[in-house]
């Protein structure tokens, strides 16, 4: 993938020539919106609240709200004396032990990638992070927006996340949550024991999206001229307006629910032990 920025990453004077390359790429069918009669693309036009347009680029500006129907007018001028210029620089401000960083801050991935002079710092700086566990904490700007970054160490590369600042973040004295005193110890026993038998070893592999693969099936098939039928979705809900009686859901999932799977160590400590009983029926 192309990069989206270059610049360099500094600690302290220790300075690494980069560039910034996406770590993640979307995967979702897209539409166009077609006029039914012949199917044409439509057009979005621009129309003001009462209905003039269609509206120049040229006779639209831009505005801040302050209060219903008033607004603070925002020139080219004043988004330029506003930013904060272009930077061709990271700074590492912090090195924080990550897990003193709650997750919601996290956003955006991106790779560092090392250029032409910058792998030999690039290397000691990852393992820096790495042997140390902790996150680099640093600000970059990005389209003249300047955005809080976090800089980790995953596998080869140096990981760049953009962060959120802490004025993003909800926090969960606004919702009502249940007690920790709600749960019965016996609820709880078995609870756990749902976990552990649903228990495995995370394969990315695993999850995917049915609702794209469905979709790309119905638009092959349509390309072809045939008619696919689809696995329609149960809309109905299953949870009434009377009491859950817990004890029970959680027994049946016990029941029901998928043995645990036997991880790669499990495996082998399992063909060892047939081996081992082969070996001594033989002996006996």
């Amino acid at each position: 993938m192309a990069s989206v920025w270059k610049g360099s990453l500094s600690f302290g004077l220790v300075n690494i020539p980069v560039e910034l390359r996406p770590a993640v790429r979307a995967d979702h069918v897209s539409f166009r919106l077609l006029y039914k009669k012949d199917l044409t693309p439509v057009k979005y036009e621009r129309f003001s609240a009462r209905g003039e347009g269609p509206l120049a680029w040229d006779d639209i500006i831009k505005g801040f709200e302050f209060e219903k129907g008033h607004y603070v007018v925002l020139t080219d001028d004043d988004f330029r004396e506003a930013a904060l210029g272009k930077s061709a620089a990271i700074e590492i401000l912090d090195f924080v032990a990550q897990d003193q960083i709650d997750p919601r801050y996290f956003e955006t991935p991106y790779y560092l990638t090392p250029t032409k002079g910058g792998e030999k710092p690039y290397a000691l700086l990852r393992a820096a992070i790495r042997n140390t566990n902790v996150v680099g904490i640093g600000k970059i700007v990005m389209r003249n927006t300047q955005h809080l970054v976090g800089i980790k160490a995953t596998g080869d590369a140096l990981m760049l996340e953009i962060m959120r600042f802490q004025n993003e973040l909800v926090e969960t004295d606004e919702f009502h949550f249940p007690k920790a005193s709600e749960v019965r110890p016996q609820e709880l026993r078995m609870a756990e024991q749902l976990v552990h038998n649903l228990a495995a070893d995370f394969d990315p592999e695993k999850y995917t999206d049915e609702y794209r693969a469905n979709l790309m099936k119905l638009i092959r098939a349509k390309m072809k001229g045939k008619k696919l039928k689809g696995p329609r979705a149960n809309t109905k809900t299953t949870q009434d307006d009377k009491v859950i009686d817990l004890m029970s859901r959680l027994r049946q999932s016990l029941t029901e629910g998928k043995q645990k799977k036997p991880t790669a160590g499990s495996r082998a400590r399992k063909k060892t032990a047939v081996r081992t009983t082969t070996r001594s029926k033989k002996s006996a």
